[in-house]
């Protein structure tokens, strides 16, 4: 199977992640330059002979969003809830892109995921603010869905005053992303679960008000 130019880069970037994040000092290096001097044929070969990637038409195809989601790829996570797991982008369009995954794998984003992006939106767009007096902080937020291996996910994209967003990818260091991760981690309240509670009812007092009683015979 031949893989779209820009998913061989993407799976790509994902390897050299996984091997700074795991692979001994001394093996770094010459296992990133190895990485790096495939091309596209090699890769392809690399990844079907390492079972990253189906080699034929019978075998399933890997997700590289199901792999951040069961952590088999590392990833820059900044927040979380019950449906979806909100991630940095290693080739950030800007500063701050991530990406917002759905924990299960779906092709229409459903609406507690599309509120969760909302509400991480805002929470980012307050973080990535300049402060008064500075024109550089975040002017909007750009929401975008995509696509890849069948999996729904939206990009949420800072655009900043002053700037045109280019739409070009760039691979940030690991440095950075780590830096970035500390400086943008939300934390999002689990939403309460309505419970249906029963209302106390007070006995009521019998009288002869409220209550036809039989006359007393003597």
């Amino acid at each position: 199977m031949t893989l779209p130019p820009d998913q061989i880069e993407q799976i790509k970037q994902q390897i050299i992640q996984q091997i700074e994040n795991t692979f001994p000092e001394e093996k770094k290096t010459s296992a990133i330059q190895q990485i790096e001097s495939m091309n596209d044929s090699e890769l392809e070969n690399f990844l079907a002979q390492n079972n990253l990637i189906k080699n034929s038409e019978n075998e399933e195809e890997p997700c590289i969003f199901c792999s951040i989601i069961s952590k088999k790829i590392p990833s820059y996570k900044i927040s979380e809830d019950e449906s979806a797991v909100a991630v940095l982008e290693i080739n950030p369009v800007s500063r701050g892109h991530m990406i917002i995954i759905p924990k299960l794998h779906i092709q229409e984003i459903p609406k507690e995921i599309q509120d969760f992006t909302k509400e991480i939106s805002i929470k980012l767009k307050e973080k990535l603010s300049a402060p008064k007096g500075i024109s550089s902080g975040v002017k909007e937020m750009q929401i975008e869905e995509s696509e890849m291996f069948g999996h729904k996910v939206i990009n949420l994209i800072p655009i900043y005053e002053g700037k045109k967003l280019e739409g070009k990818k760039q691979p940030a260091s690991k440095k950075i992303l780590e830096e970035l991760q500390k400086e943008l981690e939300i934390k999002i309240e689990p939403k309460k679960q309505e419970e249906n509670l029963e209302i106390e009812k007070k006995p009521e007092i019998i009288s002869e008000k409220n209550t036809w009683l039989p006359k007393r015979i003597p």
